[in-house]
């Protein structure tokens, strides 16, 4: 049984109100009304009256609420059991991550988190340069990029599409690609390690982004610079669909060559070195980013493209 949604009912049934119990757990309405209905599924029952104007818990809604308020203090019990109590927690935690996705989705949680264990300190190193676990003696990194070193464990975070985008103005001064080879003909900003990436399409050949033999206009080792630079107008760049689903929901940002997607084999990882023992502090932090960001993420919920 999903936890996650027995302790999302538990806060709607107290609050008769499902959007503002899916709030709480950072949830948007969508998802934590899913949510509620797969639980609703797997038990065979609704637990909730609906209706456009209030929502009250069902006979069976009312018999589950004990049970699932017993079912999440098993589960406390169960996790301070493996080490994971919030009082006897403790520690440093240095945690390195791209500064750009930190920025959008680790930095505005973190306050719940050290609230909710107050005996862990956290050393951040944020950089959207990859850096080197073991040689810095990282506990646990946060990767956007296929993971290849043979030290390293990993659990997944989320998906990781990458797209081309550019401003609505950019486009119109200089013209919407068709095709990929009408990229060697646009102002491209890439990133710094210089790679070149597969652009694949269903039904259509292969393409590489940036085109053989095509110059580069502005090369950025910064994520977060990369988008406001391309919503400046500064020309065509690939971006994580993660870093720039808002600015493309509200049309500051447009899809180019829409039908393509980048291919590297790319997800967003939580890594950590495999001689590393996995301690209650690392663990704790792990489930509580698959909490927060993961399961889906909210990008993939309001991703209108794919």
């Amino acid at each position: 049984m999903d936890t996650k949604g027995v302790k999302l009912f538990t806060i709607a049934a107290e609050m008769l109100n499902i959007s503002a119990a899916g709030r709480q757990l950072g949830l948007a309405p969508a998802v934590a009304s899913a949510r509620l209905a797969k639980l609703e599924n797997q038990l065979g029952a609704d637990l909730f009256h609906r209706s456009t104007r209030k929502v009250s818990l069902s006979l069976e809604g009312m018999e589950f609420l004990p049970f699932a308020k017993e079912i999440l203090a098993q589960e406390d019990a169960a996790r301070a059991a493996l080490g994971h109590s919030s009082k006897e927690i403790s520690g440093t935690l240095r945690f390195a991550a791209s500064s750009t996705f930190s920025q959008l989705y680790i930095a505005p949680i973190l306050p719940e988190f050290l609230e909710r264990y107050p005996g862990i300190n956290l050393q951040l190193k944020l950089s959207d340069t990859t850096m080197n676990l073991i040689e810095g003696g990282f506990d646990l990194a946060l990767r956007n990029s296929a993971i290849e070193e043979s030290g390293l464990r990993a659990r997944k975070l989320a998906s990781d599409k990458r797209v081309l985008c550019a401003s609505p103005d950019y486009l119109n001064r200089y013209g919407t690609p068709q095709n990929p080879d009408d990229l060697s003909e646009h102002q491209l900003l890439t990133f710094m390690d210089g790679a070149t990436l597969k652009l694949v399409a269903k039904d259509k050949p292969d393409a590489k982004f940036p085109p053989q033999g095509t110059i580069n206009r502005v090369i950025c080792d910064d994520g977060a610079s990369t988008r406001i630079a391309t919503l400046s107008g500064v020309g065509i760049s690939m971006s994580s669909y993660w870093s720039i689903y808002k600015e493309i929901n509200e049309g500051t940002l447009v899809r180019v060559l829409p039908d393509y997607e980048i291919d590297d084999q790319s997800a967003i990882w939580l890594v950590y070195p495999k001689s590393n023992v996995l301690t209650a502090k690392v663990r704790v932090f792990i489930d509580f980013l698959l909490e927060k960001i993961g399961d889906p993420p909210i990008w993939e919920n309001q991703d209108t493209e794919s």
